[in-house]
């Protein structure tokens, strides 16, 4: 799985997880990214052959409905919540591990094809 982490998460995030060697990158990183709507996003990001992780299940989900509905594909959306996966810089670590979990049980860029899944911490 190639992934791209939202606007709302840190880049280091993205940087440790490359340095483990997955593919990762992240809203912030890439000024591209920054001004395209939920729509456009997913779009760019589904070409890329990429997966989103963002806490915006508000607009995100009802979008992914859509697409399903119409038969479109995405590449898979990781969402999180603030309250059991705070972000803050001393949470850094503990998205880098939960998301490890998730890039491990997922190696292939196909894997995560239209999947939908809610991130949690990792056992510890």
């Amino acid at each position: 799985m190639r992934l791209c982490l939202d606007e709302h998460y840190s880049p280091a995030i993205a940087s440790q997880l490359r340095d483990a060697g997955y593919d990762v990158t992240c809203v912030k990183e890439r000024p591209e990214l920054e001004s395209l709507t939920d729509v456009d996003l997913l779009a760019t990001l589904s070409s890329e052959r990429r997966a989103l992780l963002t806490e915006d299940v508000v607009d995100f989900a009802p979008l992914i409905a859509q697409m399903g509905a119409v038969g479109d594909s995405h590449f898979g959306v990781i969402f999180s919540t603030h309250k059991v996966m705070p972000r803050s810089k001393r949470t850094i670590g503990r998205f880098v591990a939960a998301l490890t979990l998730v890039l491990e049980r997922h190696p292939g860029e196909e894997d995560f094809v239209d999947r939908v899944e809610w991130l949690h911490p990792a056992p510890r």
